[in-house]
């Protein structure tokens, strides 16, 4: 566990006290074993990668989606890595189903140590034609849905006095589409800044709320820009790297923000996206 120091002098004792037993330590900051981790979207072409790789670092994951057919095959998967886990079915829009969901885990477990929110949708039409009922599926979901999760998580953390949230936003929260993104960008762009005034409000309680933007990433959710042909050419043209992101692109940074690694990190957003923002 990163240590918080009272004095340079004490740093300076510790450090040699490490050099003498033959380990810096460093590699445990990465080590997430004993720590409850909850994704929502948890069956989806991220969410399931994330729980995995989460996993595959110790964690027991606790997987959420509307749907809990569709985690019984995530939550096998994480138990043949030999951690626990938990299938609820959530409905992330709605504050009972949260309420719910966050106290199972905790009667469960006793404890929520990471908290990553994948649930999201994309409902890609003009803006000047976009329905409301549209607009309030993708806000309601992409925006209250990640609030209401980390408000009812928050509660336990703040309790706790510790905590990792990693929320999920986009390129797309600071950079436009020529078209047919207007809510989408709109919800990403708030993923963003709740995630920082999250971190400003929670970090006395030791909890840090960081946020990844990725470009597009190859999942089902973006299956209608790879079966576009000018929307696909324009996409990868502005990716500097020249390939489209997959999901164990983001595994990295997730770990490094769930773990304590990032202990003083918090209110940051990690592009990741192949150098599409070194000039967009």
């Amino acid at each position: 566990m990163v240590m918080a120091f009272s004095s340079p002098e004490e740093y300076e004792r510790v450090l040699e006290e490490r050099i003498k037993s033959g380990s810096m330590g460093y590699r445990k900051m990465f080590d997430l074993t004993g720590k409850v981790a909850v994704v929502t979207g948890g069956s989806g072409g991220l969410g399931r990668p994330t729980a995995l790789g989460l996993a595959d670092f110790g964690a027991d994951v606790v997987v959420v989606a509307r749907d809990v057919s569709k985690l019984e095959r995530v939550k096998r998967e994480i138990e043949q890595l030999g951690r626990r886990s938990l299938a609820i079915s959530c409905d992330v829009t709605n504050p009972d189903d949260v309420k719910k969901m966050v106290k199972e885990v905790v009667d469960t477990f006793g404890h929520i140590d990471i908290l990553v929110t994948y649930a999201g949708i994309n409902i890609p039409k003009p803006a000047e034609e976009y329905p409301f009922e549209d607009w309030k599926k993708v806000i309601d979901t992409n925006v209250t849905g990640v609030f209401l999760t980390c408000q009812e998580v928050g509660k336990v953390m703040i309790k706790q006095r510790r905590g990792k949230i990693i929320n999920i936003s986009s390129v797309r929260g600071v950079f436009g589409m020529p078209r047919n993104y207007v809510a989408y960008c709109t919800s990403k762009a708030a993923v963003i800044m709740l995630t920082r005034q999250l971190a400003c409000e929670w970090a006395p309680f030791n909890i840090q709320v960081n946020c990844i933007a990725p470009t597009v990433v190859a999942t089902p959710l973006t299956a209608h820009i790879m079966r576009d042909p000018e929307l696909s050419r324009m996409m990868l043209s502005r990716i500097r790297m020249g390939r489209w992101a997959y999901p164990d692109d983001l595994i990295g940074a997730i770990i490094y923000f769930a773990s304590d690694a990032s202990n003083f990190v918090t209110g940051q957003v990690l592009f990741i996206d192949g150098g599409v923002t070194t000039w967009a």
